[in-house]
């Protein structure tokens, strides 16, 4: 038994490593610019809600994860609120989630974001998209485990797609995309969190088709596309700086969608940038993270600030890895920062 956990322990370290350490590989090939065929979106009677959603349900720190999970206002969807390897979350309730790899969890996010998946639902409005077809999902079954999360801002207002880490493991949206993209709809903006395949050709290949996604169904969606940004944390800064480096072309996305006018990275030990062009960067991470060193952090900023891009960099003392929105820590406002730098490049 003793040597069955040392072996779980292992890999769950050389997972971590990976996804947040290692540079690049610099194999940016792709589907190229392959037609993809994207699903309809659904036609107002078709999204969730309607007489069988409870409406006298609100959810408390004292909620059981299970209880939002099978609410039956989310119908299928409600299992990607939270990682669907549940081998790498813990916790019974919503006031008591752990998540692997992740610090500074902060309850109240989280049960706000719970009942604003509710509140949205309730309202009529859909929350989740599905980026693959029924087909497509029978084909590769583990495309059945993605999707975007809308968290809506103002009407034909500009957006964002959040990436939540995980190690490559899994997806950490509920503190590492969730809560940034709730905070950017409360500034107007309209935000998208994904949820991805873990592994990164399949994450790349998935926020490739989430952005082509978005772009094509701009109209019904309510989004302005020029200027958009794309944010990520450990393993989602990697996909962040990834489709931000090549363009989502690299990875089959649609052929004429540019990359976008801003990355917003946080704690990743991504080194690979693009010599011939990258998009306005921002940077933050924690001089004690043990996981993306603040050191390899600084050292592509600086390759890619050389290059005459627009880029903001912040390191903080003692801080460790996966402070989300770093609400309560010495990180506390570099969210605003971040906005104010999409703002002024996008």
């Amino acid at each position: 038994m003793k040597k069955i956990v040392v072996l779980i322990l292992a890999l769950v370290c050389v997972l971590s490593f990976t996804a947040c350490n290692s540079g690049n590989s610099g194999d940016n090939s792709g589907n190229g610019g392959n037609e993809i065929v994207l699903p309809d979106l659904p036609s107002d009677d078709e999204v969730q809600g309607g007489e069988d959603i409870p409406t006298n349900t609100r959810y408390t720190a004292n909620t059981s994860i299970s209880d939002v999970i099978n609410d039956k206002a989310f119908g299928d969807w409600g299992r990607m609120i939270f990682p669907v390897n549940s081998g790498y979350y813990g916790g019974t309730t919503l006031g008591n989630l752990r998540l692997t790899w992740y610090n500074n969890i902060n309850v109240a996010h989280t049960v706000e974001i719970c009942n604003y998946f509710k509140d949205q639902t309730l309202a009529g409005n859909q929350v989740f998209y599905d980026i693959y077809t029924d087909a497509e999902k029978a084909a590769d079954p583990r495309k059945a485990d993605t999707g975007l999360f809308f968290f809506r801002g103002e009407k034909n207002a500009k957006f964002a797609v959040t990436c939540a880490g995980g190690g490559w493991a899994y997806v950490g949206a509920m503190h590492d995309s969730f809560p940034h993209a709730l905070e950017l709809s409360k500034k107007g903006y309209n935000a998208f969190a994904i949820i991805y395949r873990p592994g990164a050709q399949t994450a790349y290949e998935d926020l490739a088709r989430a952005i082509t996604f978005i772009f094509n169904y701009a109209d019904e969606l309510g989004v302005d596309t020029s200027g958009y940004s794309v944010w990520g944390g450990s393993a989602g800064g990697r996909m962040t700086a990834t489709i931000s480096s090549y363009g989502v072309q690299q990875f089959g996305g649609g052929a004429d969608i540019p990359k976008p006018s801003t990355a917003v990275i946080q704690y990743t030990g991504h080194t690979d940038y693009n010599r011939s062009g990258e998009p306005a960067t921002f940077v933050c991470v924690g001089e004690s993270d043990g996981i993306a060193n603040y050191r390899t952090m600084k050292s592509r900023i600086d390759n890619i600030a050389a290059m005459g891009v627009q880029t903001e960099y912040h390191s903080y003392a003692g801080l460790g890895h996966g402070f989300g929105l770093g609400i309560g820590t010495i990180a506390e406002g570099w969210f605003d920062q971040a906005v104010a730098f999409w703002e002024k490049n996008s």
